[in-house]
């Protein structure tokens, strides 16, 4: 199939110009103006922006997680993902201590092999680092296309590795050419205050927020650079929140050292005083927390400095009656947060809609500093000759509101709901295919395919 997209606005990381887009098969074929290619089908884009399908490096897909499952699977994670721009996704497989990193590998595919709307790839998270796990790691990278490794600070007796193993993780994933990211909150001080909090009778949602102050982000995101310093592993944290723990990484800066970060679109747009409407902020409890008005500002300029190279979602929805489990006490409440259709069209009309970030600034931490990173370049992240033709239409000047019963995500609520959204996608071309038009689904599950990944070494 041919696809021709004429008279739109093209913006890439590094150009905005008035160009058509050719596409043969699976890849972009051509660039410039007036194109004078016949195709299959030809899309009039005029006044509308069209860049490379967004790219979320952070999702939570049928995961396995406090007595229960993310809500969200394989297709109508995907599927959801689509509908709002974003044309792949990096989810988390997360090891069983005591079992292979394989043997979580197996269990992943399981969910995700002809199950996919969009493409995918995976994140390791190691939490039993040994010898064998060591030995996994060399076929993980070279054989599997998996080159990232996530770690956990918190969560002891599930997830948390302690810093022994962090070391020693960092310098076999170093040795092979890969990368290590981390969720870096300090555990310990966490699991401390909900016991505090817990004996005292305080038991409400908020107490989950006050039980993760600032300083348990950036005190962890500090020892993290430390240690990925001294080891010389390429290094990346998910999900940073605060100013506090964006300081650690201007801090490292000043050494040369270069520590990658990600925010998600929550911690630019919401803040903690959600915490405070009783129960219903059950609905925001996520690990982090929300932060402080302050912190939202702190992001932003993290973003434009470039300390920010990212904005995921950490999408791991809940339904309600998930939620309730945690209605009597606040550390049985899933954390997770659903975001995944609503990333791209929030950053667009909060940030370059309002202007605090340009047009290519979006284009880089929705898409391709994702790919730069994580070894896809330049077949993902970018419209260029000869790259997977993963591509969206998008009207920047349509209006529409985030409501529960519109969105495509397996979750009954909403939260961001009655947000009013000024951008909106019209069209996804996922690989050289008509996925998204008009708020329809083209494509079947199964259309997705999983994206073996090259080495990385920490540069851009």
């Amino acid at each position: 199939m041919s696809i021709l997209i004429k008279n739109g606005k093209v913006v890439t990381a590094g150009e905005v110009m008035d160009a058509d887009v050719y596409i043969e098969g699976e890849t972009v074929r051509a660039i410039g103006k007036d194109l004078p290619f016949k195709a299959d089908k030809v899309i009039d884009a005029s006044g509308k922006i069209v860049m490379p399908g967004g790219i979320d490096p952070h999702v939570h897909l049928d995961m396995p997680f406090m007595g229960t499952f993310s809500s969200d699977n394989y297709t109508t994670g995907t599927s959801a993902a689509l509908f709002g721009g974003t044309t792949m996704v990096i989810d988390f497989i997360l090891q069983t201590q005591g079992k292979s990193l394989y043997s979580a590998l197996q269990e992943w595919q399981g969910r995700s092999n002809n199950n996919a709307c969009c493409d995918y790839s995976f994140h390791m998270a190691v939490t039993d680092f040994n010898e064998s796990t060591k030995a996994e790691i060399i076929d993980m990278v070279n054989k599997e296309g998996i080159t990232s490794f996530k770690t956990f600070m918190a969560y002891k007796g599930a997830l948390m590795i302690d810093d022994r193993q962090m070391v020693g993780l960092m310098n076999e994933v170093k040795k092979q050419g890969g990368m290590v990211t981390v969720h870096a909150t300090n555990g310990d001080v966490i699991d401390f205050l909900i016991a505090k909090h817990r004996a005292e009778g305080k038991l409400e949602p908020l107490y989950h927020y006050l039980s993760q102050p600032e300083i348990t982000e950036s005190e962890a995101s500090g020892r993290f650079a430390d240690m990925a310093f001294h080891t010389g592993v390429p290094a990346y944290i998910v999900h940073m929140t605060c100013e506090g723990a964006l300081n650690q990484i201007r801090d490292a800066e000043k050494r040369n050292q270069r520590v990658f970060a990600e925010t998600c679109i929550q911690y630019l747009v919401l803040d903690a005083s959600l915490y405070e409407k009783n129960f219903e902020g059950a609905k925001w409890v996520m690990s982090p927390p929300l932060r402080e008005k302050k912190d939202q500002a702190a992001l932003w300029a993290g973003i434009n400095q470039g300390s920010i190279q990212v904005v995921a979602t950490d999408h791991c929805p809940f339904k309600w009656d998930q939620k309730l489990m945690g209605k009597d006490d606040f550390s049985k409440i899933p954390n997770g947060h659903p975001a995944i259709e609503h990333r791209m069209e929030l950053l667009f009309s909060e940030g370059v809609n309002k202007g605090k970030i340009s047009l290519n600034k979006f284009v880089e931490v929705t898409s391709t500093n994702s790919a730069k990173i994580f070894g896809m370049y330049p077949k993902k992240g970018c419209i260029a000759i000869g790259s997977d033709a993963d591509i969206i239409i998008l009207d920047p000047n349509e209006e529409h509101i985030i409501t529960a019963d519109k969105h495509h995500m397996n979750v009954d609520y909403s939260a961001y709901e009655g947000w009013k959204v000024k951008g909106k996608t019209k069209t996804v071309i996922l690989r050289g295919e008509i996925a998204i038009d008009n708020n329809e689904r083209k494509i079947s599950p199964g259309y997705g395919k999983f994206v073996k990944r090259n080495k990385v070494n920490g540069i851009i």
